[in-house]
């Protein structure tokens, strides 16, 4: 009998079956066509996924890299509370439901799981693809308009991603108050931009001032140590690229690097990371530079030597986002 095949593998798997009746070419001027949609050069009143080919098409380019963004913020918030597992799910903006395979790969079992969204195409698709994943074949997927009226149920967990870009500054507000009057935990992802992490530090604002705790990226609940305008804080995930990516994007490359934004944080005390690593880590002869934020709060740069024994080993090892020490 062979072992299943991890989440991540699964999703790509699910996908390509589902391009397998759909022309190259028509896959990728839909592609094109929707990214000109979400980056504003379309009427915001046209329908973004008119039909099955351009939700089937989306889905392909966009699903692996949300998965793989929720996969490492949801394990570096997993890492800051060791003895929690959701009991149950909700995707606020969920659309074909990247996000509910990220969690499913984070924690084992299933558990009820509701993925909430307007578009009804989308959801309609992420049933399909979810029949392949044994953990979400009970998932309820269900058409809400997310905004100042949308209502959650009470669950432990809250996911949005890529979510608050789409939405105005009173429609953000109202959702992430709506997920934090639901939720035990809470954690959102945008795009690693610096609107995208100001969003992010918007919500992670009225998060805290709705009684919450930060678990993760950040080491602390104080105010961020990033200047405002100075820079931003966001980290990267390696997504395999399909043929589709490389038929859109022109590339050559089998990956490319997806960057986000993010926050979590729970109505519990978690335990964060005593620092995090917020750049690429600089590799030198016999040293290594890593750029901290640390629980002060504050940024600082380390220097690690080889005198360091095994924690210059570590330094060697560390990628971007990770705790440290580890």
């Amino acid at each position: 009998m062979h072992a299943p095949l991890p989440p991540a593998d699964t999703l790509r798997a699910a996908l390509a079956g589902l391009l397998d009746g759909l022309p190259p070419r028509q896959a990728a001027q839909a592609v094109e066509r929707l990214i000109a949609s979400y980056r504003g050069a379309t009427p915001t009143d046209a329908p973004i996924l008119r039909d099955r080919a351009d939700v089937v098409a989306y889905a392909a380019y966009r699903m692996p890299a949300t998965f793989e963004a929720v996969s490492a913020a949801l394990g570096a918030f997993a890492d800051a509370v060791p003895e929690w597992v959701p009991g149950g799910h909700v995707d606020v903006g969920g659309g074909t439901g990247a996000a509910t395979w990220a969690v499913a790969a984070t924690w084992d079992g299933a558990r009820p799981v509701t993925v909430l969204d307007w578009a009804e195409p989308a959801l309609a698709l992420g049933r399909e693809i979810a029949a392949a994943n044994p953990a979400l074949r009970e998932t309820r997927w269900q058409r809400s308009r997310i905004g100042a009226a949308l209502t959650i149920e009470s669950t432990d967990l809250v996911t949005v991603s890529y979510v608050l870009n789409e939405l105005t500054a009173p429609d953000r507000a109202a959702l992430v108050d709506a997920a934090a009057t639901a939720a035990q935990a809470v954690v959102i992802v945008e795009p690693g931009t610096p609107d995208g992490y100001a969003r992010v530090i918007e919500a992670r604002d009225r998060l805290i001032g709705a009684g919450f705790h930060i678990a993760a990226p950040c080491p602390h609940s104080a105010a961020c140590p990033i200047a405002p305008g100075t820079d931003w804080c966001h980290f990267s995930a390696r997504v395999s690229r399909s043929s589709l990516h490389r038929q859109v994007k022109g590339g050559s490359l089998a990956y490319e690097d997806e960057k986000f934004s993010y926050v979590a944080a729970t109505r519990f005390r978690p335990t964060p990371a005593p620092s995090r690593v917020v750049r690429k880590p600089q590799i030198r002869k016999g040293q290594v530079l890593l750029d901290l934020c640390e629980t002060e709060p504050a940024l600082r740069r380390a220097t690690v030597t080889k005198r360091h024994g095994d924690l210059y080993k570590a330094a060697r090892d560390a990628d971007w986002g990770d705790p440290w020490p580890p």
